[in-house]
């Protein structure tokens, strides 16, 4: 969502940037996602705690999943799941609504940008968010939404394998997604793997 934000302001107001997106601005609306994080994330812990457990201590998981905890008690965990749908919903939604309005924006930007290259620098600019949007929100949607309503439908191995892939896919390819697109880092990495030499003759 941040990075939607981001993206809005590189492309649509490219002069005022650095004035907008200050290190104050910055910093508050990552405590602000920060809080919103905590504050929705925190009740699990008391939702899950109430639960009688009398069927050991056993999760058929390979991390301590909300519902995959819930599901191990005795009791009625309905309430868990409503509250866990809500959440799921409200930050999707929530988040979803915020990128749709800024790539909307920006779309309309781009589209009355009269040189056909800056068109598709703008449109590059977007294209490792866009991917990054892809590879975390549609492994948690699936995961949150089969706890909910596939349960029995889908193999319990495939809850597993998209649960792995929400938690472990976002942090190891974001850094890939954003580095291929990033001059600097690109070219440490080709210093890196290949020498000076290499960087020098293309620079040159």
């Amino acid at each position: 969502m941040l990075m939607a934000l981001d993206r809005y302001v590189a492309i649509c107001y490219p002069l005022r940037y650095a004035s907008i997106l200050t290190s104050a601005v910055i910093a508050k609306a990552g405590l602000a996602t920060l809080l919103r994080g905590v504050m929705l994330i925190f009740p699990f812990t008391f939702l899950t705690k109430r639960l009688p457990y009398c069927r050991g201590n056993f999760i058929p998981h390979t991390y301590c999943d909300h519902m995959s905890v819930a599901k191990v008690s005795c009791g009625k965990v309905k309430v868990n799941a409503i509250y866990g749908l809500m959440v799921a919903l409200l930050i999707g939604v929530f988040d979803m609504s915020c990128i749709a309005v800024s790539y909307t924006m920006i779309l309309r930007a781009v589209v009355s940008l009269s040189s056909t290259d800056a068109r598709h620098k703008a449109f590059s600019t977007c294209t490792s968010h866009i991917c990054a949007i892809v590879i975390t929100y549609i492994p948690a949607f699936f995961t949150f939404f089969t706890h909910r309503f596939g349960g029995h439908s889908i193999p319990h191995h495939i809850h597993i394998i998209v649960a792995n892939l929400y938690l472990l896919l976002p942090p190891t390819v974001n850094p890939i997604v954003y580095g291929i697109k990033t001059k600097q880092i690109r070219e440490g990495v080709i210093k890196l793997l290949l020498g000076e030499k290499f960087v020098f003759t293309q620079d040159t």
